[in-house]
């Protein structure tokens, strides 16, 4: 299954991260991941997760960030989803949407 973010999904969590990066805190990270997702997805997440809490899944895969690299936090959620079947992708930009969304009509 796929799950795709948006532009405004993922510049809120990269803000976010930054933010967590800067001041050592991902507890309003873990909360702004969450916010990112629709609630369908969250709920198709946790139907495909062991515990069935996907804000147990954020803590681990906060848990187990560095803490320095945004890039790092996009890696670790598509892989961690990858895991339970899910495809995470993000919305493409320039050129690429544009042609993408031409297709759509």
């Amino acid at each position: 299954m796929d799950i795709y973010l948006d532009r405004r999904a993922v510049r809120q969590i990269r803000l976010s991260a930054q933010e967590a990066i800067d001041e050592g805190d991902s507890e309003s990270l873990r909360e702004d991941v969450l916010e990112a997702f629709k609630e369908e997805q969250v709920e198709e997440i946790e139907r495909r997760l062991d515990t069935g809490d996907f804000y147990e899944f954020l803590t681990d895969v906060l848990d187990e960030w560095n803490g320095d690299d945004v890039d790092e936090l996009f890696e670790l959620l598509e892989t961690q989803l990858g895991e339970v079947g899910i495809d995470l992708k993000t919305e493409p930009k320039g050129a690429e949407a544009s042609r993408l969304r031409q297709k759509k009509f």
